[in-house]
């Protein structure tokens, strides 16, 4: 248990690096809280400051989640033998997500999840992370829209390993079945205030409205 905490607790501060936060207090001496959406994400960083910091940003974010969820779950070897290795992976990685949304060194303040999501899904299920990217980019695509984008690619996300589990009968674990629940639900709720937006009809569109606070 001691060991599994430890694992939790590392994984959670590497998911509070606030990339974003420190991206644009270096290139432009500002908050990126106090610009464009207010969002601490990649994607209010591409909007403020460009496509190269915010890929940048978008890019370190998901590393954040891979990093947790492949390397520091590997603590779990100097303690007691694990019941589930997968378990421990998507604690790991559940860590570094609630680190990036909630961080510890900007006031609990931080992006969404969807980038440190995509990375823990990158070391856990590469298949899966494939359908829900398809799935992002048509949706995008369609809507112009990243926070409709990244909703669907959550919900995108239980369906897909539904599929792969009773459709294809691909080995899908347990635990990573129920966490893609779990997440799906989690990325919805931190895009509740788009989704008032999306009903209202004023959200924003992505390359348009680049100074607005709605995204």
């Amino acid at each position: 248990m001691l060991t599994l905490l430890v694992i939790i607790a590392v994984s959670y501060i590497i998911g509070s690096f606030p990339t974003s936060i420190i991206v644009g207090k270096v290139l432009k001496g500002i908050d990126i809280r106090e610009h464009g959406s207010g969002n601490a994400g990649g994607t209010n960083v591409f909007r403020v400051l460009g496509p190269g910091p915010g890929i940048f940003v978008m890019a370190f974010d998901a590393f954040k989640g891979f990093a947790a969820t492949f390397w520091v779950s590997k603590i779990a070897v100097f303690g007691p033998p694990p019941v589930d290795v997968g378990l421990v992976m998507i604690f790991a990685g559940v860590g570094a997500i609630v680190g990036h949304i909630w961080t510890l060194f900007a006031s609990f303040r931080g992006g969404k999840g969807v980038g440190t999501a995509a990375g823990m899904l990158l070391a856990l299920f590469p298949k899966a992370l494939l359908v829900c990217l398809v799935v992002f980019f048509a949706v995008l695509f369609l809507s112009k829209t990243v926070s409709l984008s990244s909703m669907s690619a959550a919900v995108a996300l239980p369906i897909t390993l539904s599929l792969f589990k009773f459709i294809f009968d691909m080995p899908v674990q347990n635990s990573l079945y129920v966490f893609s629940f779990i997440a799906a639900v989690l990325i919805i709720f931190t895009h509740r205030s788009n989704i008032k937006r999306l009903l209202n009809g004023t959200e924003n569109k992505f390359g348009k409205n680049k100074k607005s606070r709605t995204a």
